[in-house]
C-alpha cells in the first residue's frame, strides 16, 4: 500500500472552502505500518471481514480522502498506559503528518489523564511543537472518571491554550457483545461527570462524543446548561438518533451539535444520506455540518461577520 503524494505548500484550513468538518475520525495505522507487507495484509483482512474499503488508512490517505470531498477531519489516536499496537501511530506522527495537510486535517492529541503532571508536560510539548488543536479522551477505555482530580493538571494546560477536549460518552463499541464486554466498563462514560469538568474548567471547550446512550438526557442537560459544552453526532447512524436529541438539534442546541462520523465506522456519504431520513431541519444542517465546528476552532465561514 502506498500513501498519496503530499501537496506542495498546501493552504491553511479555510472553512469557507469546505462543505463540512468531521469532528471525529480515527487513525488506526501509522504510515510505516500501512506501507509494510504486514500492514497491507492486515488491512486486506480487515476490509474483507468488515466488507469495507476504507479501513486501514494512514493519515496521508485520510487527508486525500477528505480533500476529495471538500471536508476537513479531526483526526486522532488514543493513548494507552499498556502495550501499544505495533501498527498504531504516535501523537508525534499525527502532528508531523497533519502539518503536511493543514488544509484538511485538524490534529487532536491523546494523553492518558492518569499520567498526571507528567501528562500535562507531554501535552504542553505536543501543543507547542506540533500545533495540536485539541485532545481526545476515552474514559471507558482509559479507565478514568473525567472529574477525577488526577486529570486536572492536563485540563489546566488545555484551558490555558483554549483547546477543546473531546470525550467519549455513552455505550462503547469496543468489546460490545463479547463476554464481559472485553473488560470495558461503561460507567466511566456517563456525561454527567463532564458537568463537574465544565464548572471547574470554564475556559476549556468540551465536546461530548456520540449520542450518549443510555444517558442522552444527561448529555442534553449538560450541553444546554454549560456554555462551552458541545455534542458531536458521531458513531451512530442518524436514523437511530433518540427523538430528544433530534428535537434539541433543531432548537436549543442548534449552534452546539457537530457533524461527526467515527470514521471508518461510517463514511461521510453514509452518514449524510441517513441524515436525510431524519426530522433534523434543513435550516439546521449548515450549522451541524460546518458552522458550529468552524466557530469552535475560530475559523471564518461565509456566515462570519466581515
Amino acid at each position: 500500500m502506498t500513501s498519496p503524494s503530499v501537496p506542495t505548500n498546501p493552504p491553511e484550513l479555510v472553512a469557507a472552502d469546505l462543505v463540512a468538518i468531521d469532528m471525529h475520525t480515527h487513525v488506526h495505522f501509522s504510515t510505516r505500518a500501512a506501507q509494510s507487507d504486514a500492514g497491507a495484509a492486515r488491512t486486506a483482512e480487515m476490509r474483507a471481514h468488515f466488507k469495507s474499503d476504507v479501513l486501514g488508512m494512514d493519515l496521508h490517505q485520510l487527508a486525500a480522502y477528505y480533500r476529495e470531498r471538500r471536508m476537513a477531519a479531526v483526526a486522532f489516536t488514543i493513548d494507552s498506559l499498556g502495550d501499544v499496537d505495533e501498527h498504531a501511530p504516535t501523537n508525534e506522527e499525527i502532528g508531523e503528518v497533519a502539518a503536511q495537510h493543514p488544509d484538511v486535517i485538524i490534529p487532536f492529541a491523546s494523553v492518558h489523564p492518569l499520567r498526571g503532571k507528567a501528562g500535562a508536560k507531554i501535552a504542553r510539548r505536543l501543543i507547542e511543537e506540533h500545533r495540536f488543536r485539541g485532545f481526545k479522551f476515552h474514559p471507558s477505555v482509559q479507565e478514568f472518571y473525567p472529574n477525577d482530580p488526577v486529570a486536572f493538571p492536563l485540563y489546566e494546560v488545555l484551558a490555558e491554550y483554549g483547546l477543546p477536549a473531546l470525550f467519549h460518552t455513552g455505550q462503547n463499541g469496543v468489546g460490545s457483545g463479547t463476554k464481559g464486554g472485553g473488560g470495558v466498563r461503561l460507567k466511566y462514560s456517563n456525561p454527567l461527570f463532564l458537568d463537574d469538568v465544565a464548572v471547574d474548567f470554564p475556559d476549556m471547550p468540551i465536546v461530548m462524543a456520540h449520542p450518549s446512550f443510555p444517558w442522552q438526557d444527561e448529555a442534553l442537560a449538560v450541553a444546554v446548561h454549560k456554555g462551552q459544552v458541545h455534542i458531536d453526532l458521531s458513531g451512530w447512524s442518524p436514523k437511530y438518533f433518540p427523538p430528544q436529541l433530534v428535537h434539541y438539534a433543531n432548537t436549543l442546541l442548534r449552534k452546539k451539535v457537530l457533524f461527526g462520523t467515527d470514521f471508518p465506522l461510517f463514511t461521510p456519504e453514509r452518514w449524510m444520506a441517513d441524515l436525510e431520513k431524519t426530522e433534523i431541519r434543513d435550516a439546521a444542517k449548515p450549522d451541524i455540518m460546518l458552522h458550529n465546528a468552524a466557530r469552535l476552532f475560530g475559523l471564518e465561514t461565509d456566515e462570519s461577520p466581515r
